[in-house]
């Protein structure tokens, strides 16, 4: 059933427009791509903050209200890019190995987010928190490597056929 969805969506007017057009591709792409770096860096930002390596002079909160905004404005941006690019070429997408493991790492990252978000920050006074949780360690490492795996896996996309 997916593959004759994915082959569905390859067949529509823009899909077809962005395969066919020898701009909207790489366009669709740096947009994607500038979005990832947007969405990476601002979590990153708050993952060391986390980890106590970086803005040691700012609050949790304080780094988590600055950052959080351009996070989800980025991913927004990113995922409807993401879904262009992806209806150019959804067939080959679909079954490539590399395109696989990205989803599924996104999907890692939202479930650990989530767990963070609606878990351990609702937890916490992060303005006068002292010791940060083992727990919100783990998830902000968790999260870099995942965001690294993210990035890696996104790279390789375009080197498989």
């Amino acid at each position: 059933m997916l593959p004759e969805i994915c082959a569905w969506i390859e067949a529509t007017r823009v899909a077809t427009a962005i395969r066919r057009s020898t701009w909207l591709f790489p366009t669709i792409e740096t947009i994607h791509v500038l979005a990832i770096v947007i969405i990476v860096g601002s979590v990153t930002m708050l993952d060391l903050r986390l980890l106590g390596v970086a803005s040691k002079d700012r609050s949790i909160r304080q780094v988590h209200e600055e950052v959080m905004p351009w996070t989800w404005s980025a991913f927004v941006v990113a995922l409807v890019a993401g879904a262009f690019l992806f209806s150019s070429a959804a067939t080959k997408y679909y079954v490539n190995f590399p395109f696989r493991m990205k989803m599924l790492l996104l999907v890692i990252i939202g479930i650990n987010a989530g767990l963070f978000e609606l878990g351990t920050y609702r937890r916490v006074n992060w303005d006068s928190e002292t010791r940060i949780r083992a727990s919100a360690k783990i998830a902000s490492a968790v999260g870099i490597l995942l965001w690294i795996g993210v990035v890696a896996f996104g790279r390789w996309i375009g080197f498989t056929k």
